[in-house]
């Protein structure tokens, strides 16, 4: 089913041809693209070739050294370790900062003792690369990586920094990966501190670690005089986190209340979203007057959180909503919200909606429906996007449920097969083991892999119920299976199915996707072109505003190479925005409209140092190197973002339109 981020797969390469014609380079840009050529046609593949990175990290020129350092991360073989650590010293801070990177990305923890040994040692290591170490000690993580980043907490760790005290909100920030290990005793007091990045970087982190003893800390943090700071504290309040401290669900509701008026919107979003988990009923006048508020998201929240919190006041407040002239975002929120709060009042506002002639109306009313726990209405809908919001909504456990997926799961669109095959694998039975390697075999035509995923899980899950049942999906499809294309799923083999993974193979290194030429034209265009070329903008005409987006060829080169193949395809043109989550992110690049669809082939990930602050431009994914047209921009600071989904852009100018886009709006145009 459609997650956050997500992306869908096609086959299909995107036409180097495309791209802009790059302009003649002189004898060392050549030499250059002479040297990087391959480095990006090892990374794009997956593929670990020693001589050309090797060549590559000791190359004369820096942009060389840097480049091929990122794609030794992104390939992410642990043999790359003893080739970047010489870098750690190298002369040009880039290529420092790069390696250091880098080698987070591999996250092998044979890199934790010369990163550290780095930070300590002379001569004095630049800021940059010293906060990078942090963070990629952080995302290694192990008992040496958290002992230091406690130490930097704590004021006793010996650097070789310039200035070593700049290190400590940078710790404190990345602490949220370090899991159960994180120092959340040395994060404590940290909210209160004078300076706002150590308040804002130990609010963050608490925010994701909801450590039990934290609740009352960031119910002062909800009162902090930086906007940001409470936003990033009011996220950390659900009722599990609330309950497990003092406060109780009761008394955390009562402070998160206070700030449903917050003059900033994203505040206020995030205190409606809070009440909706914490509120027993108490606070729905408070929460009646945001569906009037002046930012369209926060009323989109402001409807789901009383579909959350229920009572006639608020049912009888939605209703009115769903019948309103209000866009299609608010009105949509507010009918699914009374399917969770009042059913009979739901019946009432959808009979309009059930026979819309737009498939996206019908689908709210399917979705709405199945979470009632009857047979959802629609299920038989003539569109399949309909179908499979109605199967996929429709409550666990509820009757009927797994005998209508027995019926769908040879239906025509993947997306519904994928649902269905999904539910049977919840409950697994022997019995449906042949309808499931039949349900796989016709998932080898799709050109998504959702399908034949759902079908391998609920194989793997039906195996595991007995050893008889082990003993015959051995036999009777571990053994039949065919050879699989798909790098996806072989890659979920690895990791989930090892008799299956050593049947297909390993998922890399692929097969070359492009010649060594379009590389070259890709290293020409994006990585030694002038920044008025390697850094295009694009403009997104949309129904209240434009949006302009400069694209970071530097970064990301293949990444925004196929982002231009969709602007100049026109795909963009016309479409929705098929997910808005209010405060997070905004979604696009979906032909079907419904989360599940692309437009192009899978592209690998080119993770890279860009952090996602408001406005930033990011690739969708359902798992690691699984890109394809579906991308997003964020609409805060979300640091957990970082460095898992590839950065490629950022809105540029006003953000004005970006912050007024609602789910459905319509991009009208889209162009260079």
């Amino acid at each position: 089913m459609p997650r956050i981020l997500m992306s869908r797969l096609h086959r299909c390469i995107f036409p180097i041809a495309l791209l802009v014609a790059a302009a003649p380079v002189g004898a060392q840009e050549s030499a250059i693209v002479e040297m990087l050529a391959p480095v990006l046609a090892a990374e794009d593949a997956r593929a670990w070739n020693p001589d050309a990175l090797g060549a590559a990290l000791v190359y004369p020129d820096s942009l060389v050294r840097r480049t091929a350092a990122m794609a030794v991360g992104r390939i992410g073989d642990p043999r790359g370790v003893a080739l970047l650590v010489p870098l750690l010293s190298d002369p040009d801070t880039t290529v420092r900062v790069s390696a250091v990177f880098a080698l987070g990305l591999i996250g092998d923890t044979a890199a934790v003792t010369p990163l550290v040994e780095r930070l300590r040692a002379e001569p004095v290591l630049d800021q940059a690369s010293a906060a990078e170490a942090v963070t990629s000690l952080a995302r290694i993580g192990g008992p040496r990586a958290v002992e230091f980043i406690t130490s930097i907490l704590q004021g006793r760790a010996s650097l070789a920094v310039a200035q070593p005290e700049e290190l400590v909100p940078v710790a404190a920030l990345e602490s949220w990966r370090l899991g159960e290990a994180a120092p959340v005793a040395e994060l404590l007091p940290l909210i209160r501190a004078e300076d706002s990045r150590l308040r804002l970087s130990a609010v963050f982190a608490l925010s994701r670690l909801r450590p039990a003893g934290a609740a009352n800390v960031l119910a002062e943090a909800l009162g902090d005089a930086e906007p940001q700071i409470r936003s990033l504290a009011v996220r950390g309040f659900n009722r599990r986190f609330a309950e497990s401290s003092r406060l109780g669900a009761a008394g955390a509701a009562a402070l998160v209340a206070r700030l449903v008026d917050d003059p900033t919107a994203s505040v206020r979003i995030g205190a409606i979203r809070a009440l909706g988990t914490l509120d027993t009923g108490r606070f729905v006048a408070q929460v009646l007057p945001r569906l009037d508020d002046g930012d369209l998201n926060v009323r989109v929240q402001a409807a789901a959180t009383l579909g959350d919190i229920g009572g006639a006041e608020a049912a009888a407040a939605l209703e009115r909503v769903v019948a309103s002239r209000t866009p299609f975002a608010i009105r949509r929120e507010a009918l699914l919200g009374l399917a969770r709060s009042d059913s009979a009042a739901f019946r009432r506002a959808a009979a309009g909606w059930a026979t819309s002639a737009r498939w996206e109306e019908r689908a709210v009313v399917a979705a709405g429906s199945g979470a009632l726990g009857a047979r959802p209405v629609l299920l038989d809908d003539r569109d399949p996007r309909v179908v499979a919001a109605a199967l996929g909504a429709w409550a666990e456990g509820s009757e009927g449920r797994e005998a209508a997926a027995r019926r769908l799961v040879t239906h025509a669109d993947f997306a519904v097969r994928a649902t269905a095959t999904g539910i049977l694998g919840e409950e697994p039975a022997l019995a449906d083991l042949p309808l499931l390697v039949e349900a796989y075999a016709r998932a080898a035509r799709d050109t998504a892999p959702d399908a034949s995923l759902a079908a391998l899980e609920a194989l793997l899950a039906i195996g595991r119920t007995s050893d008889a049942a082990s003993a015959r999906v051995e036999a009777e499809f571990v053994q039949r299976a065919p050879p699989q294309p798909s790098y996806v799923i072989r890659r979920w083999a690895e990791e989930r199915w090892p008799a299956l993974a050593r049947r297909w193979g390993p998922a890399f290194p692929l097969a070359p996707a492009r010649t060594l030429q379009d590389y070259r034209e890709l290293v020409r265009r994006f990585v030694v072109a002038p920044d008025s070329v390697r850094r295009p903008h694009v403009v997104l005409e949309l129904e209240r505003g434009t949006i302009e987006i400069e694209l970071l060829g530097p970064e990301a080169p293949m990444t925004v190479a196929n982002f231009l193949s969709l602007i100049d395809r026109g795909v963009l043109n016309g479409s929705r925005w098929h997910r808005v989550v209010p405060d997070f992110v905004v979604q696009d690049g979906d032909p079907r409209g419904d989360g599940w669809g692309a437009a192009g082939p899978p592209i690998r990930d080119e993770i890279n140092r860009e952090r996602y602050h408001l406005g930033t431009v990011g690739m969708a994914l359902s798992g690691p190197d699984t890109g394809s047209s579906q991308w997003f921009i964020t609409l805060g600071t979300h640091p957990h973002l970082d460095g898992t989904y590839t950065v490629f852009g950022r809105v540029v100018g006003t953000y004005a339109s970006l912050i007024r886009i609602t789910q459905g709006d319509v991009i009208r145009h889209a162009r260079r």
